[in-house]
């Protein structure tokens, strides 16, 4: 194995292992010698590898957003059109359903750490700024209902909102909806 690749598996284990701390213990767990231990690793592997906890942690939430992007979009491109934003949610709500630390990483620990918050942030304006298609005026609708819809995600995880996963996507797939009213 090449020094590159050597590398490379050593920044995978500690991703790996950054995302099961944080996803499970919380970002108050989730330190570089915390995950040094769960990667089995030398600490001086995670400096090779990451500048400090917070770049470590914002390739955790990127890494995540990456695989549920690639899950949107591969179940959107075999979507009819009628049906791509219940597609879109439905996938959605699936991601973080199926692997609860998901969630858990996307919505309850970037609050907790300003610069997880700083990447939640602008993902959610992307996000909204996607939805309004380049409108200023779909602009403040998209905005509330990405918001909305995260905070209906983590309320939904928790227990908070007590509906089957079916009525969520279709509740909140209506909402959706209702911005090109």
């Amino acid at each position: 194995m090449s020094p590159e690749d050597r590398r490379a598996e050593r920044r995978v284990l500690l991703l790996d292992a950054a995302f099961d701390l944080l996803g499970t213990e919380g970002s108050a767990a989730t330190t570089v010698r915390a995950v040094c231990a769960a990667a089995q690793l030398n600490p001086r592997y995670f400096y090779e590898s990451f500048a400090d906890l917070d770049e470590l942690l914002v390739a955790v939430y990127d890494r995540l957003g990456e695989e549920l992007a690639e899950a949107v979009a591969k179940a959107v491109a075999s979507a009819p059109p009628d049906q791509q934003v219940r597609v879109v949610v439905e996938r959605t709500v699936r991601f973080v359903d199926e692997d609860r630390r998901r969630g858990r990483v996307l919505y309850h620990e970037a609050l907790g750490n300003e610069t997880l918050n700083r990447r939640r942030l602008e993902s959610s304006f992307a996000l909204a700024d996607l939805i309004a298609g380049g409108s200023k005026d779909r602009q403040v609708a998209a905005s509330f209902v990405v918001g909305g819809f995260s905070e209906v995600l983590m309320a939904w995880l928790d227990g908070r909102i007590t509906v089957s996963r079916t009525r969520l996507i279709d509740q909140t797939t209506d909402l959706f909806l209702s911005i090109g009213r």
